[in-house]
């Protein structure tokens, strides 16, 4: 049994990004699964000035202890402007600064969704690229296009995409064995 922690780049309350890792999840059986809402967890824009002043608060001390403690990844990146949030590079800036290698030997199955046709393709391109360089190992990529379209109720409506998002599921969830 892999411990794995699920969370989507987003601090959005409403996040589409987070109800695609939470559907996600609840296929998952026979792992040990920590699903985390960003919504609930704010940091100051980085900066030297801040972590100078400041240090590192207590929610990101939390937060890498748990990425730390864990096996494996689940992360849904959501998509402005064709670039991560705002949001969610600033986590990354931070956690980098906490520790450089915050995601070693950790496996990641990223995914990114959008309501529109790219379904956050440009957010997890970037995301792709950038992970690895704090030990990450991206293992399968999904991505959801116009998500009100094909995300209801029961999830991912779409037949096709049910079967693309499931492969790549099956193809990280096989290298926890």
């Amino acid at each position: 049994m892999a411990a794995i922690l699920s969370l989507a780049g987003s601090n959005s309350s409403t996040s589409i990004n987070y109800r695609l890792v939470q559907h996600t999840t609840s296929s998952i059986e026979g792992h040990e699964i920590q699903l985390l809402n960003m919504a609930r967890y704010p940091f100051p824009m980085y900066s030297e000035d801040e972590e100078k002043q400041k240090g590192y608060s207590n929610s990101l001390i939390e937060l890498k202890n748990d990425i730390q403690r864990v096996d494996a990844i689940i992360l849904s990146v959501n998509e402005h402007n064709s670039n991560p949030s705002a949001y969610f590079k600033n986590l990354i800036d931070w956690l980098s600064r906490l520790e450089r290698k915050f995601l070693q030997d950790k496996k990641v199955f990223l995914m990114s969704t959008s309501g529109g046709k790219r379904g956050g393709v440009g957010s997890l391109q970037v995301i792709e690229n950038v992970l690895p360089r704090f030990g990450a190992e991206i293992i399968s990529t999904f991505s959801l296009p116009s998500f009100h379209e094909n995300f209801g109720i029961d999830g991912i409506t779409s037949d096709s995409l049910k079967i693309e998002h499931q492969k790549a599921l099956n193809t990280f969830l096989e290298t926890l064995k």
